[in-house]
């Protein structure tokens, strides 16, 4: 199994796969190697963007300026950076969701 996430430096980096306009944000698993979050937000005007980011923050407890999507923010996949994430909170987020931890860079 491919881990959708892995340390560069301090910063942690996660392939995530959103399903915007669910009835709850949460995560449903793994889809193709990559996190599946399901968000509340409709894909107009980078509300999903907008809202995957403030949640992502919320749950690593982390400022929300420290989460960013470096790329695909047009598309259902996304590579989102978070920068100086605390390895112990994404390590109680990763048990708590059953994903797996992320892996040292390669």
């Amino acid at each position: 199994m491919t881990t959708p996430g892995h340390w560069h430096g301090a910063d942690l980096v996660w392939e995530i796969r959103v399903q915007p306009r669910a009835s709850r944000t949460r995560i449903l698993g793994l889809h193709g190697g990559a996190i599946k979050i399901a968000l509340t937000a409709p894909p107009v005007e980078g509300a999903a963007n907008e809202a995957l980011c403030q949640w992502l923050a919320d749950e690593l407890r982390v400022a929300k300026g420290r989460v960013s999507i470096v790329s695909g923010g047009h598309a259902r996949t996304k590579r989102v950076c978070i920068q100086a994430a605390d390895a112990t909170c994404v390590r109680a987020f990763c048990q708590r969701w059953q994903l797996p931890e992320p892996v040292a860079a390669p």
